[in-house]
């Protein structure tokens, strides 16, 4: 049975248009609106992340077997999607999901400032990781 993907490419395609639609005006905005745009863009990151990373469990339960990855540690998870070649890069999905962490434990602005800046990078993996879920979702 295929994995139904229409939610994670809606994520996708919010976080993408979150990140651009508004981008050469950023730095002309007053402060406290640049940091509601920035807050925009970590909420709609944190939705595209965890669509992701749910999206690929389901994948590599489906595929690989349910007990390989039941239980196991986030990075392991990645590890395995990327022998599967579903992901390319394990560290960078760990700092993913670090900045994901970060987001709901801790409030600061440089935290805000460093997670906003991976949120800005995160749909080319998120779009990577799609086409290869689609390509494979027999």
């Amino acid at each position: 049975m295929p994995l139904d993907l229409s939610s994670l490419e809606k994520s996708i395609a919010a976080l993408r248009l979150s990140t651009t639609e508004g981008a050469p005006l950023f730095d002309e905005l007053a402060p406290g609106l640049r940091e509601t745009l920035k807050a925009g863009v970590i909420q709609q990151f944190e939705v595209a992340y965890e669509q992701s990373w749910k999206m690929m469990k389901r994948w590599l339960e489906i595929n690989i077997g349910a007990e390989t990855v039941d239980g196991v540690p986030r990075r392991e998870l990645f590890r395995r999607a990327a022998e599967s070649r579903l992901i390319d890069d394990v560290e960078r999905w760990m700092s993913f999901h670090r900045a994901r962490n970060e987001t709901s434990h801790t409030y600061s602005s440089a935290t805000a400032d460093e997670v906003y800046r991976l949120a800005l990078q995160f749909p080319t993996d998120a779009e990577r990781l799609l086409t290869a879920l689609a390509a494979r979702n027999i």
